[in-house]
């Protein structure tokens, strides 16, 4: 499908149009796959899904303009069990996001750019209560994108972001290809600072390559009364697309595996193991 699009400065066209549309919406479904589809120029958020079970979409295309606002790719909110495969998307805003109250979902073979990556939140805006858990991003390929794999929070929420797994992925000229968030804000005044905040814990990074368009390739800004628990880095290879790269740490608690570039922020252990999800979310 085809909507009217967005004007080259960010707005819609007509002038006039007032009134923005996700392009699909799916709600409360149940066993349901979607195919072989092509979105072009959603003047939103391109696919939604929102309190679904048992979700598979592939083979799906989504393009719209690198300037254009809002414009997630897919979307997912309070679902759980749904796979995202075999898929390409380029938009102006996340390839793909996972918000509140969604579980066992798997992100594979995915290309991604440009946009604003493939991100967990954002999580506990308003002070809300928001759980993700088990979540797996894996084979994926982002290009040109404003970041990698993020994980966004505000302050001031509740709740929990764990067990989710980054693997595998491919970096093009990225700018933050591994970012955990706790100060999001995404207002045009500065956010109220706020005590409390998501719980983030066991998250693991898992041979990640490629080049990095910002100086900080690894940036965990993690809550000031909260620290995020449980990070591991393992296989992890980014260099400069111009310049030289580094990682960034603000009470980050979590260990590292083999090669590490940018050097990390915590110690080096071997021989970890994590059981983030089980076998059977992976198949196809």
């Amino acid at each position: 499908g085809q909507s009217m699009g967005w004007g080259r400065n960010g707005g819609l066209h007509p002038a006039k149009s007032t009134k923005l549309f996700i392009v699909i919406m799916l709600p409360r479904c149940k066993g349901l796959k979607v195919k072989d589809i092509r979105i072009i120029n959603g003047q939103q958020t391109h696919m939604s899904i929102t309190n679904c079970v048992g979700i598979v979409v592939f083979n799906v295309t989504i393009t719209a303009p690198l300037e254009s606002p809002n414009t997630d790719g897919i979307h997912i909110s309070a679902s759980t069990n749904v796979k995202v495969k075999d898929t390409v998307i380029r938009t102006g805003d996340d390839c793909v996001s996972i918000v509140s109250n969604s579980s066992r979902i798997l992100i594979t073979a995915v290309f991604c750019g440009p946009g604003h990556g493939i991100s967990i939140g954002s999580l506990g805006k308003s002070n809300e209560f928001s759980e993700v858990h088990d979540v797996m991003v894996d084979r994926v390929y982002l290009s040109g994108t404003r970041n990698g794999l993020r994980i966004k929070t505000w302050q001031g929420g509740a709740g929990f972001a764990s067990r989710i797994r980054f693997q595998n992925a491919w970096m093009e000229n990225v700018s933050n290809p591994i970012i955990i968030d706790q100060y999001y804000c995404d207002s045009s005044k500065p956010c109220k600072n706020q005590t409390s905040a998501i719980h983030v814990e066991n998250i693991s990074f898992i041979n990640i390559k490629g080049t990095s368009a910002s100086e900080e390739a690894i940036r965990f800004a993690c809550s000031d009364t909260v620290p995020c628990r449980g990070l591991y880095l393992e296989d992890i290879q980014l260099i400069a697309y111009t310049g030289v790269v580094t990682s960034f740490c603000w009470n980050a608690q979590g260990w590292s595996s083999g090669i590490v570039i940018p050097p990390p922020c915590f110690p080096i252990k071997e021989s970890v193991g994590q059981k983030i999800l089980s076998t059977s979310l992976y198949s196809s």
